[in-house]
């Protein structure tokens, strides 16, 4: 007796349209149809999120403040709001459990949705995602876009193709096709050094990676090679993890040319914090283990914790990766990758109810 074949899954993945400067443009008229930035416009501030607006003059998360400032003189800079934003994520996400109670939390402002089997009855996955967009606005005021699909891979890379305020739709029969036309650099798990290294051997889209054979992506990418391979082809079986925890949150940079001095790494170190407090403070999680982590050089990589009597707020989090690092110093040669993080996390409300609608998967 021949095995039937595994059921297609139906995947959503909603990810809100530029959603902190959404909220801050919602709830100040004054904002509406101005370029924005949340997050410090200080010396050593860095943009959270920007605005459509702001988009259009180059200014992207996780910018320097001052250089956000340069590319888009007459940007604002709004203060943020992370309880507000926490607020409006638990409203979100109570819409999503109208239709499944399969959702796995990215961040505030994103999930993956399987409707496979669905609450509401309706007969096709678009049909859900259209109601979820519309529920948003009605109940928000804000835009979400959608990518619906057979996996995971292809409905993020789906939700991105037509914001802001999209729907994009990638059937079983369409995968394969829709990923060969793609940069390599949209790919998940493809970031801006993977995606360089591919650009030197020729792998600019899903076509050219999907074009190679797999000891070749074996030898050049290691562990991650079977995933490329897969991809490439529209393959992904991993499932919707629904209302997983986080165990950590980090941020790490890799550098172009290798750095030394003190003064050089304790400047990294103060820019990974500022990009890291605003994941930390938008998660509603707080953690006592901070980590540093060193790549040198020569690739080899080092990791130094301290666990603290206490949650870390952003001051103890940034003096104690400053004493991690200070304990490594001086350096016995440069350093590629500087990164920093915080582990054993726990949400900030205890309660059964608020832990949650806090749950993330990172």
């Amino acid at each position: 007796m021949e095995e039937s074949a595994p059921q297609l899954r139906k995947i959503i993945h909603i990810d809100m349209d530029a959603f902190y400067a959404s909220v801050e443009q919602r709830d100040n008229p004054e904002l509406r149809g101005r370029p924005v930035a949340v997050g410090g416009s200080g010396a050593r501030g860095v943009v959270a999120a920007a605005s459509y607006e702001a988009r259009t003059f180059g200014v992207r998360s996780a910018m320097p403040g001052s250089r956000a400032r340069r590319l888009c003189p007459g940007l604002i800079f709004a203060p943020p709001r992370f309880d507000v934003y926490r607020a409006v994520s638990r409203q979100i996400r109570a819409i999503f459990a109208q239709f499944t109670d399969v959702i796995q939390p990215l961040s505030l402002d994103e999930a993956y949705l399987d409707v496979t089997e669905n609450k509401c009855g309706l007969s096709t996955a678009t049909e859900i995602a259209q109601e979820i967009r519309r529920l948003i606005r009605a109940e928000t005021g804000l835009t979400a876009s959608a990518g619906v699909s057979y996996n995971k891979l292809i409905a993020k890379l789906a939700s991105d193709q037509n914001k802001p305020d999209g729907l994009c739709v990638i059937r079983p029969d369409q995968g394969a096709a829709f990923v060969a036309t793609l940069p390599v650099r949209r790919f998940h798990g493809i970031g801006p050094v993977t995606a360089a290294k591919m650009e030197k051997l020729g792998i600019d889209t899903g076509a050219d990676l999907r074009a190679l054979p797999l000891t070749f992506l074996r030898q050049h990418f290691g562990s991650m090679a079977d995933y490329y391979h897969a991809a490439a082809r529209g393959v992904d079986d991993r499932p919707v993890r629904a209302r997983e925890v986080a165990k950590s949150i980090s941020v790490e940079d890799t550098f172009g040319t290798d750095l030394t001095g003190r003064e050089a790494l304790q400047n990294e170190l103060d820019q990974i914090v500022e990009r890291l407090w605003p994941r930390i403070e938008a998660s509603g999680m707080r953690g006592r283990t901070v980590t540093l982590k060193v790549k040198f050089a020569n690739f080899t990589i080092i990791t130094r914790s301290r666990s603290l009597p206490q949650a870390a707020d952003r001051v103890l989090l940034a003096e104690t990766g400053r004493n991690l690092l200070e304990g490594e110093l001086p350096l016995r040669m440069g350093v590629r990758l500087l990164g920093l993080g915080i582990h054993n996390l726990e949400p900030v409300n205890t309660s059964l109810g608020e832990q949650k609608q806090l749950m993330l998967s990172i």
